[in-house]
């Protein structure tokens, strides 16, 4: 069984080859679905969400200035290291030495990063050369288990 403790940034790559994920059937959200007896074929996660490069990572999320993107406390989400943010994009960035988990907005031509969480204040902050951007987010992952 793998097991992953590190507070660090876990690159996708460090799955055996091949994992791959059974999917049983689907499962309706409103009236029992007509497609019960339908069966697919296992899926490999890494290659659905296209991160089987080495510039794939995982994250742990702390703290709750993302929720109204969807994001909470000890979700995990996947980077891309490799894309290029764009106006909207949910990023990691190092911010004054440690990762945060912003939203990139563009606002007159100046990138900010923003937090999603109207209950909190968070201090405005511009992603200048003191910034980098470390990756963008491509998925992220919740356990559900109360």
């Amino acid at each position: 069984m793998l097991q992953f403790s590190t507070p660090e940034p876990i690159p996708i790559t460090m799955l055996p080859p091949g994992f791959k994920l059974r999917v049983v059937s689907p499962a309706a959200c409103g009236f029992p679905s007509p497609a019960q007896d339908w069966e697919d074929e296992a899926l490999n996660l890494v290659e659905i969400l296209r991160l089987d490069s080495a510039s794939a990572f995982v994250f742990r999320l702390a703290g709750s200035s993302m929720i109204e993107a969807g994001l909470f406390d000890g979700d995990l989400v996947i980077i891309d290291k490799g894309s290029r943010p764009r106006n909207g994009s949910i990023v990691i960035a190092i911010v004054e030495g440690g990762f945060v988990c912003r939203q990139f907005v563009v606002k007159h031509g100046v990138p900010h990063l923003e937090a999603r969480n109207a209950q909190m204040r968070y201090p405005v902050c511009v992603a200048d050369e003191l910034v980098e951007i470390w990756g963008c987010v491509r998925a992220s992952v919740r356990d559900l288990k109360p």
